[in-house]
């Protein structure tokens, strides 16, 4: 790790400098450029390149805030390596504010590392991978829930390689889902060619909740502090902390019949078992179905669309340790810092 200057494809940021760049990517059906805004903020300091990347799916946009106050509204005085922002992986799916990319409705986020002889997907994944994030030392993904769900702030990562591992529980967050993700993510395929990343989850889809910006901000901090990046500032004790295995079908609670729902519990709240979590209900309210947790845990998601239809997911429900759920009541009490969108449930 040295204070080197930052290159790809057409150019370079050396130390001292940042450089605001819109990027290539692809060209649209009038042959126009198709452009990711990418800033590189070259430290004078020797130190690690790390990565912050937002909007891989075009309509999640809490973390294209984080980004652009982290390349544009911090003081990069004392960086020690180099940064490399990317606020809008998916211009295009930004532009039309959609999730995929417009044409085939395809997933930006199964595309890495991608190829420059592929789909279109692909080839950009491929562009944006080869010319940037393969070439820093780690790197954060944020994301939302998908629209009309809504999660709270938790990290995803593959627990069982040790340097994600570290990434993970240094961005400081009460929960941790351990995946390895799908193939064709970036976290996942950065992760196997020696970048360790993470997904931070935060949200809903379609707007900028200000105090989970807050929250991702002093995770990057938190981050940039055990990695050297800025060598005064602390890592994170989130106040409690549960690591979660195996938790995708099962701990899905779905709907059994048709209705409005009525949702009983917020994200990032603790319900017990047996504790009413959501209400559905016919139009004329003649009907009831009372939909229970069926163990004590954390509400990791939310339905925010009160319509559903049978299968339809209601809430995502993660168990919970006696420990943790202790760690959770004193926190509620204010008896610790929960230092995480942690709110009581409203069972």
């Amino acid at each position: 790790m040295s204070a080197e200057p930052f290159a790809w494809d057409g150019g370079e940021v050396r130390p001292g400098e940042t450089e605001h760049v819109r990027f290539p990517v692809s060209e649209t059906y009038l042959g126009d450029p198709v452009e990711t805004p990418v800033t590189v903020v070259c430290g004078e300091r020797p130190g690690p390149t790390a990565f912050l990347t937002a909007a891989v799916h075009g309509d999640e946009l809490n973390g294209v805030e984080v980004v652009r106050e982290v390349a544009h509204d911090w003081n990069h005085a004392d960086v020690h390596g180099t940064l490399v922002c990317l606020p809008v992986v998916n211009t295009q799916g930004f532009v039309s504010q959609e999730r995929y990319l417009p044409v085939q409705d395809r997933d930006l986020n199964r595309a890495f590392p991608g190829s420059p002889d592929s789909t279109g997907a692909k080839r950009i994944a491929h562009r944006i991978y080869e010319q940037f994030l393969s070439q820093c030392d780690f790197g954060v993904d944020f994301h939302t829930s998908t629209r009309g769900r809504s999660n709270m702030f938790h990290v995803r990562a593959d627990m069982n390689d040790e340097d994600v591992a570290r990434l993970a529980r240094a961005f400081g967050t009460n929960m941790i889902m351990d995946t390895d993700g799908s193939e064709g993510m970036l976290r996942r395929e950065l992760s196997e060619a020696g970048v360790p990343t993470i997904t931070v989850e935060m949200g809903e889809a379609h707007r900028f909740e200000r105090h989970l910006i807050d929250h991702a901000l002093a995770g990057v901090e938190s981050v940039f502090g055990e990695y050297g990046v800025f060598p005064d500032r602390e890592v994170r004790w989130p106040g409690w902390r549960t690591t979660v295995s195996g938790w995708e079908e099962k701990t899905w609670l779905r709907a059994d019949v048709g209705g409005i729902v009525e949702v009983h519990a917020d994200r990032g709240g603790l319900v017990h078992g047996g504790d009413r979590v959501c209400t559905i209900t016919n139009p004329f309210k003649t009907e009831k179905t009372v939909v229970e947790a069926p163990f004590t845990g954390v509400v990791v998601g939310v339905l925010e669309n009160p319509v559903v239809s049978p299968g339809n997911p209601l809430c995502h429900l993660a168990s919970v340790e006696d420990d943790t759920r202790q760690a959770i009541e004193h926190a509620r009490n204010g008896d610790g810092d929960p230092a995480g969108d942690v709110p009581a449930a409203s069972e």
